[in-house]
């Protein structure tokens, strides 16, 4: 189902789309230049991960991430790719690379949140 673009999902796509990290609903929100309430902005972030346009990161501390798939294309990266939180800069990006790790035999795999913390290139 085709979705109408609004003024709400423009502007919460252009701000994630300018900084090409992955980032919170709050530091979304403190970015956008409309009034938009919480609700509202969370709403369009979960359509949006619905549609394949972004992908929800779950950080260590539960806090949930929000990153523009246009490098996790399923032709080029695995869905359940990897990312990064840097405890400098608090930012999460998505890999570049492919990591790998194996499962226990007789475990199957079904969904992967990966989320791999220390100091950024930018910040090492």
């Amino acid at each position: 189902m085709k979705r109408r673009s609004t003024p709400t999902k423009q502007a919460v796509l252009e701000v994630i789309t300018k900084t090409g990290k992955a980032m919170s609903q709050d530091a979304i929100e403190k970015k956008i230049d409309i009034d938009i309430n919480r609700a509202t902005i969370y709403r369009v972030l979960n359509r949006f991960c619905d549609d394949g346009v972004l992908h929800k990161v779950v950080a260590e501390d539960g806090k949930q991430y929000f990153a523009l798939c246009k490098e996790c294309d399923s032709e080029k990266k695995e869905v359940h790719h990897f990312h990064f939180r840097c405890v400098n800069c608090e930012t999460i990006e998505c890999l570049p690379d492919e990591v790998n790790f194996t499962v226990p035999k007789d475990y199957q795999l079904q969904n992967a949140n990966c989320v791999l913390t220390g100091i950024c290139k930018e910040c090492a």
